[in-house]
């Protein structure tokens, strides 16, 4: 639970209101009214000092995010940032989002520390080879925590990987949980991006995440102008997401993962 009374010490106002906000399947998130007029998100998890940077990093590249207004152990403070849904109408603004917080390249593929997804540890460990990082950071990680059947099908493609990908991609900074419930908008432009989880590596991975819960048309990925073939590489890359939903979510997402494997011909 979060303590509202260390929240208010933190923020230097005291709380008028605090109420559950939805989305918080691996997190507890309360939308918070202050004295001060300021309205804030407060959430707790273990990533929250490593959240707080990655919004950090992601308005430093000029993409929009909330302010970080606090951080302490397991408790993130955020400014609350108006949305009227879903990333529908926002598909133009959202390409031009992106294409501002892909240009902002890292040294190599990966971040400077690991996050967490709840129970689900996300390496983040720093690679100069993509396939690599890729096969052993995204894919032969989940292997120890499913049937042997799948995993023996995820080695078979993470031994391969580097048929599949490009070689050295451009290092840019991902979002790294780009999925529609992550992308808030009002008035056709994106107000914030949240809920991150950033690594330097191929900007197709954010678009790939994208594709699994929304639909976002073709002027969208023709304003990204991604490179040739990457239609085909989505399924390596729509892999991580869903093997992270079936580790905490359970069996539902393990046809989505055969989907991958099955359009990989492994």
């Amino acid at each position: 639970m979060i303590d509202l009374a260390r929240t208010a010490a933190l923020l230097g106002s005291d709380i008028l209101s605090a109420r559950p906000m939805s989305g918080g399947d691996l997190s507890e998130v309360v939308a918070l009214d202050l004295k001060d007029g300021r309205r804030v998100v407060a959430k707790n998890g273990r990533s929250a000092e490593s959240e707080a940077q990655m919004l950090r990093a992601i308005r430093a590249a000029g993409a929009p995010a909330p302010e970080a207004l606090g951080v302490s152990d397991n408790l993130l403070l955020i400014e609350r940032v108006d949305s009227d849904g879903s990333p529908a109408g926002a598909w133009d603004d959202l390409a031009a989002v992106l294409n501002r917080l892909h240009g902002a390249h890292g040294q190599s593929y990966g971040w400077h520390c690991d996050h967490a997804f709840g129970s689900v540890t996300v390496a983040n460990g720093q690679r100069d080879d993509w396939a690599s990082f890729w096969a052993d950071n995204r894919l032969r990680c989940h292997s120890p925590h499913i049937d042997a059947p799948l995993a023996r099908r995820l080695e078979a493609l993470a031994d391969r990987l580097s048929e599949y990908l490009p070689r050295d991609p451009a290092p840019s900074l991902l979002h790294g949980d780009l999925w529609g419930g992550n992308v808030l908008s009002a008035g056709g432009k994106v107000t914030a991006l949240i809920d991150p989880a950033c690594y330097h590596g191929d900007r197709e991975v954010d678009a790939a995440m994208l594709t699994l819960f929304d639909s976002p048309p073709d002027r969208f990925f023709n304003a990204l102008g991604l490179e040739s073939g990457w239609r085909e590489r989505q399924p390596v890359y729509r892999l991580w997401p869903l093997l992270v939903h079936l580790r905490l979510f359970g069996s539902g997402y393990r046809s989505g993962v055969e989907d991958c494997l099955n359009r990989l011909g492994v």
